[in-house]
């Protein structure tokens, strides 16, 4: 135990987690780099998890901010109305519902990806007057009661304490091998009397699995997946916490299938700075809510939203970010291609899109883990992800550089060399 840990090893829950695979005390950060206490660098491949897109402490929002606060804003304000509020739902509108025509309405929830989704499934509930909703395998949408009940991961279901119901599990895209349209096992239960599954209320599912290993659906799938939902009065829940704001190349992650989701859970990277928020989107007939029916102390958290909006203005705009991510994915995933070609035996698979990728390994699933213990100790933050922590995942800013993806992926190939020698 290293002295600069011990107070958190002394007096912090054993619940913590990220900092026992990377264990040292972070003091600054500036776009994809952390420093240490120390002054020890790191490049940063993680991004908090997806709630940095736009890289850490990035001028723009951190200039509005401080204006803001220099001038009294307000900082908390439940759900009144404040001139924070009022300018980031006013870009909102006007960069990404209307160029989308989206007609959803807004509904700020507490600040996590989980209350969100909380939100999303009771609003469900009440609009179709049913219990039942359909999650998918290797779902990640949270961990508070409800939230858990839709994620798929025995490691997080067994912290419950209780039992956790109202959800069918069934098949993700791709679960059962490529040449398995696993909608056909949702559709026949749905249509037979005698599957057991009670009409549900809504389908809950993420366009890109992050915590599930990378597991991109396809737009065909989703397309059929929309009609099935729509042809039945089921609502249809798109969870785009974190394969959204960018992360997958465009806004939203569903929006290369072409679909338009009943609901819509966004948060990590909403606030632009790290800062805590969260939305459902959801269409007006969707919007049954009496007032005050879903509340939240710090669901008014004005400082999100001014940052909110400097992201926005800034970078959904125009085309300049998109087109970046789409030329950083393409050297992203060669370069990925290029380490699984130069390793057959290990049977490497590559998968994502935009900026989230992973690179799969069924044959060793301590390798990613061993990779990324290894990388740190050369200067780079990277974490896993997947049922057995088998997908080494790829979640650098968005506004990353090619030298510094590059730089990145060297130390990768660098930290495997070692890993496998081991």
């Amino acid at each position: 135990m290293s002295d600069e840990l011990e107070v958190f090893n002394r007096r912090e829950s054993e619940v913590r987690g990220y900092v026992r695979a990377f264990p040292v005390v972070f003091d600054r950060a500036v776009g994809s780099t952390l420093v240490g206490e120390d002054g020890r660098e790191y490049l940063d491949f993680f991004a908090g998890a997806g709630v940095l897109n736009y890289g850490h402490n990035n001028p723009l929002f951190t200039r509005a901010l401080v204006e803001y606060l220099e001038r009294d804003g307000i900082i908390h304000g439940l759900d009144m109305a404040t001139s924070a509020k009022k300018a980031f739902i006013e870009a909102f509108e006007r960069l990404v519902l209307e160029p989308r025509g989206l007609d959803h309405k807004l509904q700020f929830t507490g600040p996590t990806g989980a209350n969100a989704v909380e939100a999303a499934l009771k609003v469900a509930r009440q609009a179709t007057g049913r219990t039942n909703v359909v999650a998918f395998t290797n779902a990640f949408h949270g961990l508070s009661i409800g939230a858990l009940a839709a994620t798929g991961n025995s490691h997080y279901r067994g912290a419950a304490g209780i039992t956790l119901d109202n959800i069918t599990r069934l098949p993700y895209d791709g679960y059962l091998g490529a040449d398995v349209d696993t909608l056909d096992l949702l559709e026949k239960m749905l249509d037979d009397p005698g599957s057991g599954v009670d009409l549900p209320a809504a389908v809950i599912v993420e366009a890109v699995q992050g915590e599930g290993g990378i597991n991109v659906a396809s737009a065909a799938w989703l397309r059929r997946l929309r009609a099935i939902t729509a042809e039945r009065g089921i609502l249809l829940i798109l969870d785009e916490i974190q394969a959204g704001v960018g992360r997958t190349g465009a806004f939203f992650a569903f929006e290369e299938s072409g679909i338009v989701p009943d609901l819509v859970t966004v948060s990590k990277s909403i606030s632009g700075s790290g800062l805590p928020m969260s939305l459902v989107l959801l269409r007006p007939e969707v919007d049954v809510w009496k007032p005050g029916a879903h509340t939240g102390t710090f669901r008014g958290n004005n400082l999100a939203f001014v940052s909110a909006r400097a992201a926005l203005e800034n970078y959904w705009a125009d085309t300049a970010l998109v087109d970046g991510v789409a030329a950083r994915s393409a050297l992203l995933r060669a370069e990925l291609e290029q380490i699984a070609a130069a390793n057959p035996e290990l049977g490497f698979v590559v998968r994502g899109r935009g900026l989230m990728y992973g690179l799969a390994c069924d044959a060793d699933r301590g390798l990613a883990g061993r990779i990324s213990k290894q990388a740190f100790t050369r200067g780079l933050v990277i974490e896993t992800s997947g049922a057995h922590d088998e997908v080494l995942k790829f979640l650098p800013a968005l506004t990353i550089s090619d030298d510094e993806l590059l730089k990145g992926l060297a130390i990768v190939r660098e930290s495997l060399a070692v890993a496998l020698a081991e």
